[in-house]
């Protein structure tokens, strides 16, 4: 069985999510719209290919977004933590879902039908706003890892991330900032296209330098300054 607070509307949910954006009343509405179950780690939420008849809420959880192009290489797109959406794409523009989302953990979620999602949107006009809004971030993302996969190397790339996942998802821990999602160096190397062998040579580096510690599936950025400016980056906002 579910327990019931997980899913509470007022509970605290994860900086830059879906839920953790909407207004109370609307976080609410949007909940009620389904009835949470746990799913065990590796199930496919959502498949690349099939119609978009229905959005996933996730409530505690962490999924991965892969896809794969027609010579079968695959490709990790993003992660996705618990108060995100996700499979909303193919439910608003009607066409094939372009990727995969697969639980990594035991997971809670909620699914929500096309027809009550789309009537949500329209009884709720500031959480199609708030869609919009994570639209955007979105794809500013993919469009900052394309530019970065052509300006810089491996070390900078991976850099740029870690202050990326820690803007949205870090937690202060007693070491520095822990990046808030357990990505294992492959998975990382999938986010800005590098062999793992490169990223371990990456991390490794940043890890001399002070600037984070590695452990299995964990990375924490000790110094988020230095971090950054290695990156060159100006802020993590």
């Amino acid at each position: 069985m579910v327990s019931e607070p997980s899913g509470r509307p007022d509970r605290s949910w994860p900086k830059g999510t879906f839920l953790a954006r909407l207004a109370e009343a609307d976080r609410r509405a949007l909940l009620s719209l389904g009835r949470p179950r746990v799913c065990p780690p590796g199930e496919v939420l959502l498949a690349q290919g099939d119609p978009g008849d229905h959005v996933v809420l996730l409530i505690d959880a962490l999924v991965t977004v892969t896809a794969t192009v027609e010579n079968g290489i695959g490709a990790l797109l993003g992660i996705r933590v618990g108060g995100d959406l996700v499979g909303e794409m193919a439910v608003l523009d009607g066409a094939r879902r372009s990727a995969t989302v697969t639980t990594c953990v035991r997971s809670m979620v909620i699914r929500i039908p096309k027809g009550p999602f789309l009537g949500y949107l329209t009884d709720h006009p500031a959480a199609g706003l708030v869609l919009n809004t994570m639209l955007s971030d979105r794809l500013r993302w993919a469009n900052r890892r394309r530019l970065d996969f052509t300006g810089y190397g491996v070390g900078v790339c991976l850099a740029r991330v870690l202050v990326d996942l820690a803007r949205l998802h870090g937690r202060e821990s007693s070491e520095g900032v822990d990046i808030g999602v357990r990505l294992s160096q492959s998975e990382l190397g999938a986010l800005i296209g590098a062999k793992e062998i490169s990223v371990h040579k990456a991390l490794r580096g940043l890890s001399d330098q002070g600037l984070v510690r590695v452990g299995h599936r964990r990375v924490v950025i000790l110094d988020p300054h230095s971090l950054m400016t290695y990156a060159e980056l100006s802020d993590m906002n």
